[in-house]
């Protein structure tokens, strides 16, 4: 397992790196016919999170996969946590800067909550598709089972974020919410296709140096696990 702590410490970066970096701002791109498109800015490289769940779970397995979403569930929390405690602590006398850094990283809890909760879901749809259809397959069209489980990982991160973090909010309609969700959802997946060769090139490459390539047979599925 020479590089199994690589994998796990480039996950959990990637998805404290998308809440903190990314999620705040609302940027725009200009698409032929349509003109500008807003787009939140974390979609850039969250799904990236789940290329590695796939590397994660094709690799190294089920079980090795579920230590590692709950390493960034713990994470997520105690950025959350200590965002509010920081934020929430007085400012000095001549510091500034107080009402920029609350902009920033002052979260609104029922975010949050809904970022959390939808990460953790959607990271294991991920995995257990992953898993399942790998044994189905026999190992064969990765390319298949990375793009299937994104499909329904991604499909279940968006419908529990954004009615759970929008829905009933003020300036949030619910043709809205369902616009942003499937735009969301849509593109998230999009970036696993164009992807799937990087994918694939740093799958090959982990089981041939780690020289392992586990099938899910036997394992206790269940997310409220961390043995092997």
């Amino acid at each position: 397992m020479r590089y199994y702590d690589f994998v796990m410490a480039a996950f959990v970066a990637i998805i404290l790196l998308s809440n903190v970096l990314g999620a705040g701002k609302v940027a725009q791109v200009w698409l032929p016919g349509v003109g500008q498109w807003p787009f939140g800015a974390g979609i850039l490289f969250f799904p990236v999170s789940y290329v590695i769940g796939d590397v994660l779970t094709e690799v190294y397995g089920y079980a090795r996969a579920r230590r590692v979403i709950w390493a960034g569930t713990i994470a997520v929390l105690f950025m959350a946590f200590m965002s509010w405690v920081v934020v929430a602590l007085p400012p000095a006398p001549g510091w500034n800067n107080q009402a920029a850094y609350q902009t920033i990283f002052g979260q609104v809890p029922r975010i949050v909550l809904a970022s959390v909760c939808a990460f953790w879901a959607g990271e294991f749809v991920n995995s257990y598709v992953l898993a399942r259809m790998k044994l189905l397959t026999q190992g064969r069209m990765l390319w298949a089972r990375t793009i299937g489980s994104t499909i329904a990982g991604e499909g279940i991160d968006s419908l529990i974020f954004y009615p759970l973090a929008f829905l009933g909010a003020a300036g949030w309609t619910s043709e809205l919410v369902l616009t942003v969700l499937f735009t969301q959802w849509a593109l998230k997946v999009a970036w696993e296709v164009v992807l799937t060769p990087v994918t694939y090139a740093i799958v090959g490459f982990l089981k041939r140096r780690e020289g392992i390539d586990v099938y899910d047979r036997g394992t206790n599925f269940t997310p409220f696990a961390a043995r092997l």
